[in-house]
C-alpha cells in the first residue's frame, strides 16, 4: 500500500521561509508525476506546483500567485518531492497536500491525483 507522507509545516512570520517535504513510503511512486496542492478553511483545494515528465525532460508547474517564490524540486534516490516556499504571505496559510497523479493527466488537474497525503498545516502570521 503506497502512501504519501508529508513534513516540514509550521508557523512562520509573513515574509519568512519554509521548506516542506513528500515521501513515498510502503512502495514506489514516481516523483515526475507529483504534485503539491493546498486548501484553506472554506475554500476548494487548490493547485500549487507539480513535476511533468515528457521526451526524457523534467517540467515544473506553478499557480500563478506562488510563481517565483515558490520552487518545486525531488530527490528520485529518496522518492521525495519537495517544496520550497519563500516570501510567504498571510494568504499562503492552508494544509498542503502531496499527491500522485496517473502520468496521463494533465499535471495541473486536481481530478488526475489518485494518492494523497494526509497534509502538513502551513501558518503565516505576525
Amino acid at each position: 500500500q503506497v502512501q504519501l507522507v508529508e513534513s516540514g509545516g509550521g508557523l512562520v512570520q509573513p515574509g519568512g521561509s519554509l521548506r516542506l517535504s513528500c515521501a513515498a513510503s510502503g512502495g514506489t511512486i514516481s516523483t515526475s508525476n507529483m504534485g503539491w496542492f493546498r486548501q484553506a478553511p472554506g475554500k476548494e483545494r487548490e493547485f500549487v506546483a507539480a513535476l511533468g515528465f515528457s521526451r526524457g525532460l523534467v517540467f515544473t508547474y506553478y499557480e500563478d500567485s506562488v510563481k517565483g517564490r515558490f520552487t518545486i524540486s525531488r530527490d528520485n534516490a529518496k522518492n521525495t518531492v519537495y517544496l520550497q516556499m519563500n516570501s510567504l504571505k498571510l494568504e499562503d496559510t492552508a494544509v498542503y497536500y502531496c499527491a500522485a497523479r496517473d502520468p496521463s493527466s494533465p499535471p495541473r488537474d486536481r481530478a488526475g491525483y489518485i494518492i494523497w497525503g494526509q497534509g502538513t498545516q502551513v501558518i503565516v502570521s505576525s
